[in-house]
């Protein structure tokens, strides 16, 4: 019996060899005629009148077993004519055919698709269209955000190297540059900001639904918009691939912290879903008059909620013509609690001026709808029309318990600087982008891109309100604080940008080759964006008579019983009102010129010609007249980018730019605000700072979806901006060109590798790839109490001559392992380990022996698991901020000469907790 067995077996191990060894092997590589015959990945390979196909890999390869015979080979690629190829095939032999497809005069009719075409949001053509690139080039996309379980495009892009975000404020810093030097897009089209003191909008509110691919670009090309340090960093919106669909999904989650509160506060007003505008009463001066309550209100919502529902289609016009089509919409809710120090004014002694420990409960929204089509007119021409609303909420309600120094309550020397203050803000956003992009192709030589788009922000805060507690003279009861007009208010601020922005390119391409390709290829073009901004801020301050009101510290949560009419009586209040407007427009030409040398040398000169204004006008409390902080421009910026090859697999980039900086419209104006802790005031003299860019690159590409890069970089930054301390009592902190020069360089590493794959039965796959990036940064800066002293209208004693530049870090790392194993063609399961890091980071310069605000080292890991039940249903979970560490900013009074006994002070820490996330998506 076990004699037979082993026999069958070893006859059918015979058997099978022989039929493999009859067989014949079809391979080849696809190009694409239309890009210098540039290999064309997921292009389609048929044997006709069979089932038997396979796909092209990120390099173009394909291959294909079949037994001896005569066959027609037909390649495909949607939107190529395809084309049929006789072979005749021999027993162990392999015939190798190569194929360049072209648009030529092909019909939808003619194609045949089994697979989905080249999209970016794939990660492995997304890295094919790195490797070809003359230009640098940086990307993620839908794939892999999804495979990292990212929620949000801020998240998303610090997922790239050299980029980390800041927890707090939602900034995107790129190679240790923060806001300022950023520049943001969607379709290349600029996006307008969603607070007053951003330069950006906040990538934090994009929820990752609408996203087709994120581009990161590092290094300025001449057709981007020149306010460039950084990056600019560009969001494709959806488009509609595939097969017909209906997507839901729904998801659940909590944050740690929350779970481990008994109450859940946040400030009356404000809805669940972040819609609700409050706004001003009519009788605003009288505090009794609000249709809000001035107390804390218990919130039963505690769970976070996501949803989200997409549908995409595409529909056919005629045999060259179609339009396809994708809406999404998508709501979340999300809390959040911390707990920690709050402190301001801190001197060169250690002295703390406000010393606080502040409770904050935190929730916010995202609501957006994105519609998107795509009309192919024929296959020469091409219609993209993109429509976003969005609308974005956050709560934030904090309690504050300590000392402050201006504090005059009752009881003992420590009673008579202790207090209680309770702020509630609501902030929303919402914004509205319609554009419209083209491309046009007239000949083999002559095509043309365009694109207009129309958006308009409105950022808002409804409502703010605050109370200030102190002792009674008592020293038992408590009753209102009542020196300045920032203890008992309502704050009410509106800020609207209105923006057009249009794009034109033509190329033209030139010095044919023998194989129809062409040499070289000259661009010029138009860019252009008109940008209107209107800012209003009312707030209505309450001073009510301490003399005849006070109470028990628990009524401090019942204010409303003491500002109602019975407690007014002699009460007092006033209104402060503060406004700007202004305009950025810009009028760019550009002219770029692409050339190969030789074959493996590829250079793109360009240059943009630019003419800018922008003009402020404000009246504020320090300005009651008004004032106007006004700059007219004309730049000429010119940069460089060449490519060589290396070998098929390795590229040599280089580039060099001239850009600017210019800074924001709020920190123009000077406009004070002021936090419970800390006060901002805009500087009008402020003016823009010129950046000259270097980058050196290294590319090597082992196999599709594999890379190894190095990357050397440098800037010089003539009279860069900071934010740095002014030299007052309570530290408030300013904006300045605090210096002649500051000087950045690095280095930045990326790997992506495959650890293993195996490939099973039925073309399933067991795989283990881990990807990691890391940057070091070395910046420097002087720092000139001349210059600012000559340039402004305060003083400058800085406690250091020279510094790091805002918003550096050192280091920064990102690491992900992932494993994905596929059981069935409708059944798989994914599970990524996700790592971040960066070191410590400057955020304020020190002056008058005060040390510098720093931001401390973070570390984040991540937890990713995604599995599809059957062909419609998957699972996903997430748990995310695993080690919930803590978030601290400190003032580095140990670094300050004479001031090492001091030490470093805690200006604020907290820890944001960890947040678990269940989904189900179920697709029709």
């Amino acid at each position: 019996m076990k004699f037979n067995l082993k026999f069958l077996l070893i006859a059918l191990f015979i058997c099978t060899v022989s039929i493999a060894q009859n067989k014949g092997t079809i391979s080849g590589v696809l190009t694409d005629k239309e890009m210098n015959n540039e290999v064309l990945p997921f292009a389609n390979v048929l044997i006709k009148g069979t089932n038997i196909s396979v796909n092209t890999d990120v390099d173009g390869k394909y291959s294909l077993s079949v037994n001896p015979g005569n066959y027609t080979l037909i390649f495909s690629f949607l939107g190529y004519e395809s084309i049929e190829t006789p072979v005749a095939v021999k027993a162990a032999e392999t015939v190798v055919i190569n194929q360049a497809l072209s648009s030529g005069s092909y019909t939808l009719k003619d194609v045949v698709v089994q697979a989905s075409t080249g999209s970016k949001q794939k990660e492995s053509a997304l890295l094919l269209e790195q490797k070809n690139a003359v230009s640098f080039k940086a990307a993620i996309g839908a794939e892999e955000i999804a495979r990292k379980g990212v929620n949000d495009v801020a998240n998303a892009v610090a997922k790239v190297s050299g980029v980390s975000k800041q927890d707090d404020s939602g900034n995107v810093f790129v190679r240790g540059l923060g806001d300022r030097y950023n520049v943001t897009t969607l379709n290349g089209l600029p996006l307008p900001s969603n607070n007053p003191a951003n330069k950006n909008i906040l990538l934090e509110i994009f929820t990752t639904n609408i996203v087709d691919n994120i581009g990161v670009s590092k290094t300025f090309e001449s057709q981007n918009y020149a306010d460039f340090g950084g990056a600019n960093i560009d969001i494709s919106s959806k488009k509609f691939t595939g097969k017909p669909f209906v997507s839901f999904s729904i998801g659940t989650g909590a944050n740690t912290n929350v779970l481990g509160q008994d109450h859940f506060y946040l400030q009356d007003g404000p809805t669940y879903t972040g819609f609700k505008k409050v706004g001003v009463p009519n009788a605003p001066l009288l505090p009794y008059s609000y249709a809000t309550s001035w107390d804390r209100q218990d919130n039963k919502n505690v769970l976070n909620a996501f949803y989200t529902l997409s549908a995409g289609k595409k529909f056919n016009l005629n045999d060259e013509s179609s339009i396809a089509t994708f809406i999404t919409g998508s709501f979340s809710a999300k809390n959040k609690f911390t707990e920690g120090y709050s402190r301001g004014g801190i001197t060169s002694d250690g002295d703390i001026f406000s010393d606080f420990y502040r409770t904050a409960y935190k929730h916010s929204t995202t609501t957006t709808v994105m519609g998107t089509a795509d009309y192919k007119i024929n296959n020469k021409n091409s219609i993209f029309f993109t429509s976003l609303f969005l609308n974005s909420s956050d709560q934030d309600y904090s309690e504050y318990e300590g000392t402050n120094q201006n504090f005059d309550g009752g009881g003992d020397a420590l009673q008579q600087i202790t207090g209680f203050i309770k702020r509630g803000t609501f902030e929303r956003t919402q914004l509205i982008v319609n554009q419209l992009t083209g491309k046009n192709k007239f000949n083999d030589q002559w095509n043309l891109n365009w694109g207009v788009g129309y958006s308009l922000s409105n950022s808002a805060i409804p409502d703010r309100m605050q109370n200030s507690f102190v002792h009674a003279p008592n020293g038992i009861d408590y009753t209102f604080f009542t020196n300045s007009n920032i203890n008992n208010h309502r704050f009410f601020q509106d800020l609207k940008e209105n923006e057009i922005a249009a794009n034109i390119a033509l190329s033209y391409n030139f010095s044919k080759k023998s194989d129809d390709t062409y040499k070289g290829k000259v661009t010029v073009g138009y860019s252009g964006k008109f940008k209107d901004v209107d800012y209003n801020m009312e707030q209505y301050s309450f001073f009510p008579n301490r003399t005849t009101i006070s109470f028990p510290k628990e009524e401090i949560h019942n204010v409303d019983n003491y500002l109602d009419p019975a407690h007014w009586g002699s009460s007092y209040s006033n209104r402060i009102n503060q406004i700007y407007n202004g305009n950025l427009d810009i009028n760019a030409a550009f002219l770029n010129v692409q050339y190969s040398l030789t074959e493996r040398l590829s250079v793109i000169l360009g240059a943009r010609l630019e003419q800018l204004n922008q003009n402020v006008f404000y009246i504020t409390t320090t300005v009651p007249q008004g004032g106007n902080s006004d700059d007219s421009k004309f730049n000429i910026l010119p940069s460089l980018i060449s490519k060589y090859t290396l070998t098929e697999k390795q590229n040599l980039k280089f580039s060099a730019s001239k850009t600017y900086t210019l800074p924001q419209f709020k920190e123009k104006v000077p406009i004070i605000y002021e936090d419970v802790a800390q006060a901002y005031e805009g500087n009008p003299n402020l003016y823009a700072s010129t950046n000259y860019n270097f980058d050196l690159g290294w590319e090597y590409f082992p196999k599709g979806g594999e890379l190894i890069s190095v990357t050397a970089f440098g800037k010089i930054i003539q009279n860069p901006i900071n934010e740095m301390f002014l030299n007052s009592s309570s530290n408030d902190i300013s904006y300045a060109n605090t210096g002649d020069k500051a000087t950045v360089a690095g280095v930045e590493l990326e790997y992506r590798k495959d650890i293993f794959e195996i490939e099973k039965n039925d073309n399933l796959k067991t795989k283990l790839s881990f990807d990691a990036n890391g940057s070091y940064l070395y910046t420097n800066q002087d720092l000139s109490n001349e210059k600012v002293n000559n340039e402004n209208d305060f003083g400058a004693n800085f406690t250091f001559t020279d510094s790091k530049l805002s918003g550096a870090s050192n280091f920064l790392a990102n690491a992900n392992l992932s494993f994905m194993n596929e059981f069935t063609e409708t059944k798989d399961i994914t599970a990524t380990l996700s790592y971040s890091y960066f070191s410590d980071k400057l955020a304020v310069i020190g002056t008058s022996r005060v040390g510098n605000m720093v931001d401390k080292a973070v570390n984040k890991l991540d937890f990713i698991l995604n599995t599809s039940l059957t062909k419609s249903l998957k699972l996903g979970l997430i748990y995310n901020n695993i080690l919930n560490p803590t978030f601290e900013r400190v003032q580095e009074q140990g670094k300050v000469p004479g001031k090492e006994s001091v030490g470093d002070i805690t200006v604020t820490s907290y820890k944001a907790g960890s947040d678990l996330r269940l989904t189900l998506n179920y697709t029709f």
